[in-house]
């Protein structure tokens, strides 16, 4: 709630940096460039990084880009961290603020962790203040730029084919057997000081597009998303009366979920639905979110469940993932084969599919399962995503 009341236009998260050992107290992670996207992107990565980094240098702080890599050492080269939603920077980003993470190491004397941070802190003030106007004017281009209609990136991945050079000062590291547990472990021998040309992966490609829709439609029993919405200042108003209209609406068709939990949620990921065009009744008192307003990329982000951090993906609507209504089989028998005979292309399906797959073939319920998922009989709310897309 203080960073929508601010609304600052720049964002500075100061930490302190585990992993590798390396010579830098200083590491920092802009928020990916292609993520936050257009000129704003740009000019984060080209241009405010460079004068951030030439500062510093002045100052004699070596800095580098934060050393993402676990239980190696960086040599053979190390991607971007990327900022997702989750968190801050990534969080900002979704109102287009320019959001920068710092990571001293945690193996330098706290003294010199303390000077960095300020230093750069400094360094970072001085170079928004002479260019303030430039950042407003292109934070406000980039946040005109997310119309309904256009494509908006919801899934990233490393693009390899572009990549940088990192002139990276480290230490040798190798693996030799531990003495404690009798497999190689991996030792750092700071007399062996380094600096060595680094390829770094600081690029990403989009993997997967939506279309900005108008409009979101939330069912008014879901008023803890709702609140989620309004608490990061997003309008939510109420439809005042029953109307029909047509709208897109997902099908769950595939999730993954983590074994252990993060931040209290067990997490699902790479979430796949099925959108189709229907004809759908809002009901008076269900909450109506335009994505026409500031804060388009945190509505979307949010609200469309392939998004990496989207509601969905956090638990918000586990209850539709339970089928609580199913078949008796020794009842559904009878009423499968009248229903595959009333209904011949279904019933050409099952018996294409019983004939290409053994494991189908051989096991009853799965049949019987497969039919009545096809049936009027069916469950209608399983796997059904609450919330409906208008217009875009």
């Amino acid at each position: 709630d203080i960073f929508r009341t601010v609304d600052p236009d720049l964002f500075i998260d100061n930490h302190v940096s585990n992993g590798a050992d390396y010579q830098y107290v200083l590491t920092h992670l802009f928020t990916q460039h292609n993520k936050l996207g257009g000129d704003l992107g740009r000019y984060w990565r080209s241009d405010f990084q460079k004068q951030l980094e030439d500062s510093l240098q002045q100052k004699n702080w070596d800095i580098t880009p934060y050393v993402n890599v676990f239980n190696r050492t960086p040599e053979s080269g190390f991607t971007q961290f990327m900022d997702h939603p989750r968190y801050s920077t990534g969080y900002t980003t979704l109102f287009n603020t320019l959001g920068m993470m710092v990571e001293t190491h945690m193996l330098k004397p706290y003294k010199q962790r303390v000077e960095g941070t300020y230093e750069l802190m400094k360094s970072f003030i001085a170079i928004a203040d002479n260019n303030a106007e430039k950042i407003k004017d292109l934070r406000t281009k980039r946040e005109q730029e997310f119309t309904a209609g256009k494509s908006y990136p919801i899934a990233w991945s490393v693009d390899s084919t572009q990549t940088s050079t990192l002139s990276f000062k480290g230490f040798e590291g190798q693996q030799i057997p531990s003495n404690l547990t009798g497999a190689q472990r991996l030792k750092y021998d700071r007399s062996k000081p380094f600096t060595k040309d680094v390829t770094y992966y600081d690029h990403m490609k989009a993997e997967k597009m939506i279309t900005i829709p108008s409009q979101y439609i939330i069912p008014k029993g879901y008023w803890d998303v709702v609140n989620r919405l309004r608490t990061n200042r997003i309008k939510v108003i109420r439809a005042e009366k029953d109307t029909t209209i047509m709208a897109t609406v997902y099908n769950i068709t595939g999730y993954e979920t983590v074994r252990s939990p993060y931040e209290g949620h067990y997490v699902h990921y790479n979430t796949e639905v099925r959108s189709s065009l229907e004809e759908i009744t809002v009901r008076e008192g269900d909450y109506i979110v335009d994505t026409q307003q500031k804060g388009t990329r945190y509505i979307v982000e949010a609200l469309e469940p392939e998004a990496t951090d989207s509601f969905f993906n956090w638990n918000y609507f586990d209850t539709i993932l339970q089928q609580k209504e199913g078949f008796s089989p020794y009842v559904w028998e009878d009423k499968a084969i009248e229903f595959l005979d009333e209904h011949p292309e279904i019933k050409e399906e099952f018996e294409a599919k019983k004939m290409n797959e053994p494991d189908f073939a051989a096991n009853w319920y799965a049949q019987l399962d497969w039919i009545h998922k096809r049936s009027p009989h069916y469950e209608q709310a399983h796997l059904r995503y609450p919330i409906v897309r208008v217009g875009g």
